[in-house]
């Protein structure tokens, strides 16, 4: 099953090359890497170019991770029935690879928080309520989007986890150990896309939701 492993990873690499940011603010003439923080992901969309913008960032760059690990599971689920879940798993960490490290963009992306968002959705749906009312409460509580995007990745794979253990995951228990790491790499990159933010929020200088500094 390596070659099977390859392809999904490429196959969802692929799909994570479609930077919605880039192509959306290009579409309007500008460069978002030239504008607010220079990411191009859903958060600084939606602060340089307004909600409809980042709706739209935010949906395009999700979605790439749902169609990743959907046509892997089309493509593989009658040859590997039992390793079809591994093979999502690789597909949702090609997503965020190919959104974080673009080979289009000299490997300069995103944060990856909206492609693990919907990488989750199709690969452990069961996940999603527990992390988006982390995202939310975040949001209201502290008004930090980066607080609401980190606990996204720690309850997914801490939620990972413990559906893996109960057998909600629909996974045999001997493709478990292997699905724990992917989906922890895929989250260990959103925590590290997340350095500057973590310094920010230690200096009490990271910005705020509709907060003009």
């Amino acid at each position: 099953m390596t070659a099977a492993r390859i392809l999904s990873i490429v196959i969802g690499y692929l799909f994570g090359l479609f930077t919605t940011g880039y192509f959306y603010a290009r579409h309007v003439n500008v460069d978002i890497r030239q504008m607010g923080s220079g990411n191009i992901g859903t958060t600084n969309t939606f602060r340089t170019l307004g909600k409809k913008a980042g709706v739209l960032v935010f949906l395009g760059d999700g979605f790439k991770g749902v169609f990743a690990v959907l046509l892997v599971w089309l493509i593989f689920r009658g040859r590997y029935p039992d390793g079809v879940k591994i093979l999502e798993a690789y597909a949702g960490l090609g997503a965020v690879l190919g959104h974080n490290f673009p080979v289009h963009l000299k490997f300069k992306g995103g944060k990856g928080i909206a492609t693990t968002a919907g990488m989750m959705l199709a690969f452990c749906p069961q996940a999603v309520p527990v992390c988006l009312l982390l995202f939310v409460l975040s949001i209201f509580v502290k008004k930090y989007v980066s607080v609401g995007s980190l606990l996204v990745c720690i309850g997914f794979f801490i939620q990972t986890l413990i559906f893996g253990l109960n057998g909600v995951l629909g996974a045999p228990q001997q493709a478990c150990f292997e699905i724990y790491l992917v989906v922890g790499a895929v989250c260990l990159l959103g925590l590290i896309r997340h350095q500057s933010n973590i310094r920010r929020l230690l200096n009490g200088t990271e910005n705020k939701v509709g907060v003009q500094k």
